[in-house]
């Protein structure tokens, strides 16, 4: 099994959610699903973290991530990508 690769900013958009008192779960080593599941205020969020440092074609979704994004949205459920603190603090505002 391979190891899942981690955005370098995962830690501290966690940390931040997690503070603003967030629950926060890791699913990022499910292979073609994304980072985390965000559950604040009775909804729950899946979130992608994409490292907003690198440029925009190395933050692009995989074909995997592309696919459960897809399959989710198909059904209603939003996927939400963020590449900053700021933006991750959004979705829970």
């Amino acid at each position: 099994m391979r190891k899942a690769k981690v955005d370098s900013n995962q830690k501290e958009i966690v940390d931040a959610l997690r503070k603003r008192g967030a629950s926060v779960f890791h699913v990022h080593t499910v292979k073609n699903l994304f980072d985390i599941i965000v559950a604040y205020n009775g909804v729950l969020m899946a979130v992608e973290i994409k490292d907003g440092n690198l440029p925009p074609s190395a933050r692009k979704l995989t074909d995997g991530e592309l696919k459960c994004k897809e399959s989710l949205e198909r059904v209603g459920v939003k996927y939400n990508v963020v590449t900053s603190i700021d933006e991750a603090l959004k979705l829970i505002s």
